[in-house]
Protein backbone atom coordinates (compact mmCIF):
# COMPACT_ATOMS: atom_id res chain seq x y z
CA UNK A 1 0.00 0.00 0.00
CA UNK A 2 1.34 3.05 -0.62
CA UNK A 3 1.87 5.82 1.65
CA UNK A 4 0.49 9.60 0.76
CA UNK A 5 2.97 12.00 -0.19
CA UNK A 6 2.07 13.98 2.40
CA UNK A 7 3.40 11.06 4.40
CA UNK A 8 6.26 10.71 3.32
CA UNK A 9 7.21 14.37 2.69
CA UNK A 10 6.63 14.58 6.81
CA UNK A 11 8.94 11.55 7.47
CA UNK A 12 11.73 12.79 5.07
CA UNK A 13 11.69 15.75 7.21
CA UNK A 14 11.47 14.32 10.81
CA UNK A 15 14.72 11.81 9.23
CA UNK A 16 16.34 15.24 7.69
CA UNK A 17 15.67 17.17 11.14
CA UNK A 18 17.20 13.87 13.32
CA UNK A 19 19.99 13.81 11.00
CA UNK A 20 20.70 17.38 11.70
CA UNK A 21 20.42 17.32 15.47
CA UNK A 22 23.25 14.31 15.33
CA UNK A 23 25.29 15.80 13.26
CA UNK A 24 25.15 19.45 15.20
CA UNK A 25 25.53 17.72 18.59
CA UNK A 26 22.24 19.13 19.61
CA UNK A 27 21.80 18.38 23.30
CA UNK A 28 19.48 20.78 23.85
CA UNK A 29 16.62 18.55 21.76
CA UNK A 30 17.07 16.15 24.32
CA UNK A 31 16.82 18.34 27.36
CA UNK A 32 14.50 19.92 30.15
CA UNK A 33 15.79 23.56 30.19
CA UNK A 34 15.04 23.20 33.93
CA UNK A 35 17.88 20.36 34.48
CA UNK A 36 20.01 21.39 31.03
CA UNK A 37 23.94 21.52 31.87
CA UNK A 38 25.66 24.60 32.12
CA UNK A 39 29.06 23.19 33.10
CA UNK A 40 32.02 24.88 31.59
CA UNK A 41 33.73 22.50 28.95
CA UNK A 42 37.83 23.74 30.18
CA UNK A 43 38.46 26.25 26.87
CA UNK A 44 38.53 29.32 28.94
CA UNK A 45 41.75 29.38 30.62
CA UNK A 46 41.56 29.30 34.64
CA UNK A 47 41.82 33.06 36.21
CA UNK A 48 43.38 31.81 38.92
CA UNK A 49 46.50 30.16 37.34
CA UNK A 50 46.55 32.32 34.04
CA UNK A 51 46.84 36.46 35.07
CA UNK A 52 47.07 37.94 31.26
CA UNK A 53 44.36 39.57 29.90
CA UNK A 54 41.54 37.41 27.45
CA UNK A 55 39.01 37.93 25.55
CA UNK A 56 37.16 35.39 23.79
CA UNK A 57 34.20 34.79 21.78
CA UNK A 58 31.47 31.91 21.67
CA UNK A 59 28.59 30.55 19.91
CA UNK A 60 26.52 27.03 21.27
CA UNK A 61 23.21 26.27 19.38
CA UNK A 62 19.99 27.58 21.17
CA UNK A 63 17.82 25.77 23.28
CA UNK A 64 15.04 23.62 21.68
CA UNK A 65 14.01 23.18 18.33
CA UNK A 66 15.35 26.69 17.39
CA UNK A 67 18.54 24.83 18.19
CA UNK A 68 18.73 23.06 14.62
CA UNK A 69 18.33 26.84 12.80
CA UNK A 70 20.52 28.61 14.78
CA UNK A 71 23.13 29.94 17.89
CA UNK A 72 23.39 31.85 20.92
CA UNK A 73 26.46 34.18 20.77
CA UNK A 74 28.46 35.95 23.56
CA UNK A 75 31.67 38.00 24.30
CA UNK A 76 33.94 37.03 27.41
CA UNK A 77 36.70 39.02 28.56
CA UNK A 78 39.13 39.48 31.65
CA UNK A 79 41.42 42.21 32.37
CA UNK A 80 44.75 40.79 33.23
CA UNK A 81 45.60 39.47 37.07
CA UNK A 82 41.45 39.61 37.21
CA UNK A 83 40.17 36.88 39.25
CA UNK A 84 36.89 36.13 36.86
CA UNK A 85 35.66 36.37 33.60
CA UNK A 86 32.67 38.89 32.38
CA UNK A 87 30.36 38.01 29.99
CA UNK A 88 28.47 40.03 27.66
CA UNK A 89 25.14 38.74 25.90
CA UNK A 90 21.84 39.38 25.22
CA UNK A 91 19.27 37.45 26.52
CA UNK A 92 15.68 37.93 25.01
CA UNK A 93 13.26 36.77 28.28
CA UNK A 94 15.32 39.65 30.17
CA UNK A 95 12.92 42.38 28.39
CA UNK A 96 10.36 40.68 30.17
CA UNK A 97 10.70 42.20 33.63
CA UNK A 98 13.81 44.44 32.78
CA UNK A 99 14.83 47.31 30.80
CA UNK A 100 17.56 46.25 28.92
CA UNK A 101 18.04 42.85 27.29
CA UNK A 102 21.82 43.41 27.76
CA UNK A 103 23.12 40.53 30.63
CA UNK A 104 26.68 41.44 32.06
CA UNK A 105 27.70 38.82 34.73
CA UNK A 106 29.97 36.73 36.44
CA UNK A 107 30.03 33.30 34.73
CA UNK A 108 32.26 30.43 32.95
CA UNK A 109 32.52 32.09 29.71
CA UNK A 110 32.95 28.15 28.21
CA UNK A 111 29.71 27.50 29.57
CA UNK A 112 27.36 25.04 27.77
CA UNK A 113 24.25 26.97 26.95
CA UNK A 114 21.52 24.86 28.18
CA UNK A 115 23.50 21.74 27.34
CA UNK A 116 24.92 22.52 23.78
CA UNK A 117 28.62 22.69 24.28
CA UNK A 118 30.48 26.12 22.98
CA UNK A 119 32.24 26.57 20.13
CA UNK A 120 35.00 29.05 20.56
CA UNK A 121 35.34 31.90 17.42
CA UNK A 122 38.06 34.29 18.59
CA UNK A 123 40.76 34.38 21.31
CA UNK A 124 42.66 37.21 22.24
CA UNK A 125 45.45 37.32 25.10
CA UNK A 126 47.77 39.67 26.56
CA UNK A 127 48.41 43.10 25.90
CA UNK A 128 46.25 42.95 22.86
CA UNK A 129 43.53 41.78 24.71
CA UNK A 130 43.90 44.40 27.38
CA UNK A 131 43.61 47.03 24.76
CA UNK A 132 40.35 45.40 23.16
CA UNK A 133 38.32 45.52 26.80
CA UNK A 134 37.27 49.51 27.32
CA UNK A 135 36.47 49.06 23.04
CA UNK A 136 34.46 45.84 24.07
CA UNK A 137 33.08 47.78 26.92
CA UNK A 138 31.92 50.75 25.19
CA UNK A 139 30.39 49.13 21.97
CA UNK A 140 28.07 47.45 25.11
CA UNK A 141 26.96 50.54 26.70
CA UNK A 142 25.78 52.11 22.99
CA UNK A 143 24.24 49.21 21.56
CA UNK A 144 20.86 50.69 20.19
CA UNK A 145 18.53 48.20 20.94
CA UNK A 146 18.57 47.30 24.25
CA UNK A 147 15.34 47.94 24.52
CA UNK A 148 14.42 45.18 22.24
CA UNK A 149 14.61 41.81 21.25
CA UNK A 150 13.19 39.96 18.31
CA UNK A 151 14.51 36.14 17.27
CA UNK A 152 14.21 36.45 13.74
CA UNK A 153 15.58 38.59 12.05
CA UNK A 154 16.36 40.34 14.76
CA UNK A 155 17.75 42.18 16.42
CA UNK A 156 18.70 39.46 19.10
CA UNK A 157 21.85 37.76 20.88
CA UNK A 158 23.80 37.82 17.80
CA UNK A 159 22.65 40.83 16.54
CA UNK A 160 24.46 42.07 19.63
CA UNK A 161 27.98 39.80 19.15
CA UNK A 162 27.89 41.84 15.71
CA UNK A 163 27.72 45.20 16.83
CA UNK A 164 30.43 44.40 19.21
CA UNK A 165 32.67 42.88 16.50
CA UNK A 166 31.49 45.48 14.23
CA UNK A 167 33.53 47.94 16.65
CA UNK A 168 36.29 46.03 17.67
CA UNK A 169 37.42 44.47 14.04
CA UNK A 170 40.67 43.54 15.46
CA UNK A 171 38.96 40.11 17.50
CA UNK A 172 38.53 38.84 13.42
CA UNK A 173 35.52 37.44 14.57
CA UNK A 174 33.62 35.07 11.55
CA UNK A 175 30.35 34.43 13.19
CA UNK A 176 28.98 31.10 12.30
CA UNK A 177 25.99 31.16 9.50
CA UNK A 178 23.71 29.60 11.55
CA UNK A 179 24.08 33.19 13.85
CA UNK A 180 20.39 34.15 12.73
CA UNK A 181 20.51 37.88 13.25
CA UNK A 182 24.23 38.61 12.91
CA UNK A 183 23.13 40.49 9.31
CA UNK A 184 20.38 42.67 11.16
CA UNK A 185 22.13 46.32 11.09
CA UNK A 186 20.89 50.32 11.61
CA UNK A 187 21.62 50.54 7.48
CA UNK A 188 21.84 49.49 4.42
CA UNK A 189 25.55 49.96 3.67
CA UNK A 190 27.67 48.89 6.42
CA UNK A 191 30.94 46.78 7.10
CA UNK A 192 30.56 43.07 7.62
CA UNK A 193 29.70 41.68 11.25
CA UNK A 194 33.70 41.10 11.47
CA UNK A 195 34.20 44.69 10.91
CA UNK A 196 36.12 44.62 7.84
CA UNK A 197 35.40 44.42 4.02
CA UNK A 198 31.62 45.54 3.10
CA UNK A 199 28.34 44.68 3.68
CA UNK A 200 24.57 45.50 2.21
CA UNK A 201 21.69 44.33 3.80
CA UNK A 202 17.80 44.24 4.54
CA UNK A 203 16.75 44.68 7.45
CA UNK A 204 18.50 41.13 7.99
CA UNK A 205 16.53 39.37 5.79
CA UNK A 206 18.27 40.14 2.94
CA UNK A 207 22.28 40.74 2.73
CA UNK A 208 25.36 39.89 1.04
CA UNK A 209 28.63 40.51 2.47
CA UNK A 210 32.23 40.52 1.44
CA UNK A 211 35.02 40.46 3.49
CA UNK A 212 38.83 39.10 4.28
CA UNK A 213 37.43 37.36 7.30
CA UNK A 214 34.04 35.87 6.25
CA UNK A 215 34.50 35.76 2.43
CA UNK A 216 31.38 35.90 0.24
CA UNK A 217 28.10 35.52 1.95
CA UNK A 218 24.63 35.47 1.21
CA UNK A 219 21.68 35.66 3.27
CA UNK A 220 18.11 35.42 2.15
CA UNK A 221 15.17 35.41 4.94
CA UNK A 222 17.84 34.73 7.47
CA UNK A 223 19.58 31.49 5.73
CA UNK A 224 23.18 31.87 5.11
CA UNK A 225 25.10 30.54 2.26
CA UNK A 226 28.88 31.39 1.81
CA UNK A 227 32.56 30.55 0.66
CA UNK A 228 35.34 31.49 2.39
CA UNK A 229 38.46 30.89 0.25
CA UNK A 230 41.24 32.97 2.93
CA UNK A 231 39.96 30.56 5.86
CA UNK A 232 38.96 27.31 3.42
CA UNK A 233 35.27 26.82 4.37
CA UNK A 234 31.67 26.10 3.46
CA UNK A 235 29.13 28.02 5.10
CA UNK A 236 25.12 26.42 4.42
CA UNK A 237 22.24 26.98 6.79
CA UNK A 238 21.83 24.71 9.45
CA UNK A 239 24.40 23.00 8.98
CA UNK A 240 26.82 25.74 9.64
CA UNK A 241 30.69 25.98 8.94
CA UNK A 242 31.91 23.18 6.69
CA UNK A 243 35.69 23.01 6.72
CA UNK A 244 39.16 22.52 8.52
CA UNK A 245 39.51 23.78 12.05
CA UNK A 246 39.81 27.80 12.09
CA UNK A 247 43.40 29.02 13.28
CA UNK A 248 42.38 31.50 16.08
CA UNK A 249 46.06 31.91 17.38
CA UNK A 250 46.89 36.26 18.12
Amino acid sequence: MRLPIETLLRRLLFGVIGLIALATGCASLRSDWRTASHEPIGTAPDPATVREAIVQVYSARTFGWRGLFGVHTWVATKPANASNYTVYEVIGWRARWNDSVVAIHTRAPDARWYGSSPELLADKRGEAAEALIPRIQAAVSSYPWKGEYTVWPGPNSNTFTAWITRAVPELQVDLPPTAIGKDYNQSVFGSAPSGGGGQASVAGLLAVTVSGVEGLELNVLGLTFGLNPFDPAVKLPLVGRIGPERNLAN
